[in-house]
């Protein structure tokens, strides 16, 4: 029996990104925003990466930001999503994340913006990510991460309970940057740092929120989720929650999104490496200026 849990529904967000593909160019400011950051970060790396690959590339928005930064020669796209896969252009392909379809060491990077977060195994994913670069390579991604669209959350759960007496999973769980970090360690990468950063938008009302979501192809598929339609009298109360909870004065409302990126490179000789216990050549009270009190003693007054 599978230990992964299954959290999201895999075939509900290809369909999800399938229906959006076509309009996702009046929705895509976040994928846009983040890849653009994440290009930026590979400008900082002195390093070049001849063959590449954008893991869930959507529409080739990022594939179009990089245009040959970092070095990059040869950039092989691809997306859960077909119909999102045929708009990225040349060398693209569907292909599940969960079950990677590229040979060992293959990549000299590999990218990734806004798609791991609906993996249902993702150490399993990050240990192919892994195996799929050369020695050396480097992993850089983006996710969503812990309190992202945490006002939605909130008055949806308002919303919800009041007028239905119950409560369902309306928003997806997301990881926080220290389960990321550690999550690339258990892959085997060299190196991994995760670190986070908080992009806030304003809505004029909820449904614009929700429109953009769907247009991005992040609508909720969840496994759990409620599968009937919401009433329209929930929506209401939840859009008047979220005025009443969030809303600034011209009664806009902010919709939080909370980006995880990640760093970490496939392990080779030449990396290096953290020093062993006590092989350090200068003390640290040396250092600080100090006195060394041995462990037990207590420091005398002066």
């Amino acid at each position: 029996m599978s230990e992964t849990m299954h959290v999201f529904d895999r075939a509900t967000v290809r369909r999800h990104r399938d229906r959006a593909a076509a309009g996702l160019e009046d929705h895509d400011f976040l994928l846009r925003e983040v890849g653009e950051r994440l290009a930026d970060r590979l400008d900082d790396i002195t390093r070049r990466f001849p063959v590449a690959l954008d893991l869930g590339c959507h529409g080739g928005g990022l594939g179009r930001l990089l245009n040959g930064r970092g070095g990059i020669e040869t950039l092989v796209q691809c997306d859960l999503s077909p119909e999102m896969a045929r708009r990225a252009g040349p060398l693209s392909l569907a292909a599940d994340e969960e079950l990677l379809p590229f040979a060992a060491g293959c990549f000299d990077l590999i990218v990734s913006c806004l798609s791991l977060h609906w993996i249902n195994d993702l150490p399993g994913t990050l240990v192919q990510i892994r195996r799929a670069l050369k020695p050396d390579g480097l992993f850089l991604a983006a996710m969503l991460g812990g309190n992202t669209l945490e006002e939605l959350r909130a008055a949806l759960a308002e919303a919800e309970i009041a007028g239905e007496g119950g409560l369902s999973p309306r928003v997806s769980p997301f990881a926080d940057v220290r389960d990321a970090g550690d999550l690339l360690q258990r892959a085997g990468f060299a190196l991994p740092v995760a670190d986070s950063d908080t992009i806030t938008v304003s809505y004029g009302d909820l449904a614009g929120l929700m429109s953009d979501l769907r247009g991005m192809g992040e609508s909720n598929a969840v496994v759990e989720r409620r599968k009937t339609w919401t009433r329209r009298a929930t929506l209401e109360a939840a859009a008047d929650a979220y005025r009443q909870m969030f809303g600034d004065s011209a009664g806009r409302v902010p919709a939080t999104f909370h980006v995880i990126t990640l760093t970490a490179w496939a392990p080779h000789p030449s990396q290096q490496k953290p020093l062993s216990p006590g092989s350090a050549k200068t003390r640290l009270a040396e250092a600080l200026g100090t006195v060394e009190i041995p462990a037990g003693e207590k420091a005398k007054p002066r």
